[in-house]
């Protein structure tokens, strides 16, 4: 179970274990969903066919032309930095998540451990989210530039990557957007978590079950999915402002895609993009963002919860 639980007796090396394959997992099958939310984040022109300067203006339209000029591989560009992120992420995240909540469930009282479970995992997460991102923070640029590129490619791997940022941009160039992405993501992943145990009491109330029940992978999908699909909806505009810091400094290989434009920092990237591309403009790329959200959120919890279940076999 999602949360500390004394009675599964799990180690660290447990929830290291879960949480790198849970997400490795959930990032191999929606890898492309990745690819186009990137796509349509990064793209200036409005998202329509009303627009004759828009490369990308649906989803649909969006996977057929990725298709068609870059093969279908390209929807999986950048997957080894973005793997490399994901497992890396699980295994920082989940390990600071159960320990986090260890020490709440210590020292709160009886009542807010089990009562208010939602908003101390929420707040738990929200901490767990902070470290996890602050570390992966280089490899999500890399995943990010790899994404972005189109052909000819501006990086051929990901070691000339990792060399061209830092010989041109500096220890700073992998750590672009990471103000965004930590502002963003901790009210994010703590909404998640927070969203997933209370629907996991509203599931458990409808189906009459014992509160604090083992989920099944049913319970735990359709759980995990709403969860990410609530706190993805309300964090969105942080995202995407996250992925147009992360490309300053690459627009060369933007120029295929549309026009480019520059921003000096959060606030500035805010106030320009409102202005150029409306409000709704925050939202590009919000309907493959949420499927991915989705399953990915469905998959990653389903999968942990049932990793972690395997693993206390061990220990009765």
């Amino acid at each position: 179970m999602v949360g500390y639980n004394p009675e599964l007796k799990l180690t660290e090396r447990d929830y290291v274990i879960a949480g790198g394959i849970s997400n490795g997992v959930a990032r191999a099958v929606t890898q492309p969903f990745d690819v186009l939310k990137i796509r349509f984040q990064l793209q200036i022109e409005p998202l329509s066919k009303q627009s004759s300067s828009s490369k990308y203006h649906g989803l649909y339209q969006a996977f057929r032309c990725i298709v068609k000029e870059e093969s279908y591989r390209a929807l999986w560009k950048g997957h080894v930095p973005a793997q490399l992120l994901s497992v890396g992420y699980g295994v920082v995240q989940f390990s600071a998540f159960e320990y986090t909540t260890k020490i709440a469930w210590n020292i709160l009282p009886e009542k807010y451990a089990k009562e208010y479970r939602p908003l101390t995992h929420m707040v738990c997460g929200g901490i767990s989210a902070c470290i996890s991102t602050m570390t992966v923070q280089p490899v999500d640029v890399l995943r990010t530039r790899f994404v972005a590129q189109g052909e000819p490619k501006i990086y051929t791997s990901f070691h000339h990557a990792a060399g061209s940022i830092l010989r041109t941009e500096g220890v700073r160039g992998f750590y672009k957007g990471l103000t965004p992405a930590v502002i963003g993501i901790a009210p994010q992943m703590g909404l998640q978590f927070g969203f997933y145990a209370l629907l996991q009491n509203i599931w458990n109330t409808a189906f009459s079950l014992p509160q604090g029940h083992y989920p099944d992978t049913i319970e735990s999908f359709i759980c995990g999915s709403g969860s990410g699909f609530f706190s993805k909806l309300l964090i969105y505009p942080l995202d995407l402002m996250k992925k147009r810091l992360q490309i300053q400094g690459f627009e060369e290989a933007r120029h295929p895609f549309g026009k480019v434009s520059k921003y000096t920092g959060l606030g500035h990237c805010f106030i320009s993009l409102v202005k150029e591309e409306g409000v709704l403009g925050l939202y590009k790329g919000l309907s493959p963002s949420l499927l991915k959200a989705v399953f990915v959120s469905g998959t990653i919890f389903c999968v942990y919860d049932q990793i972690c279940l395997l693993l206390s076999l061990r220990h009765s």
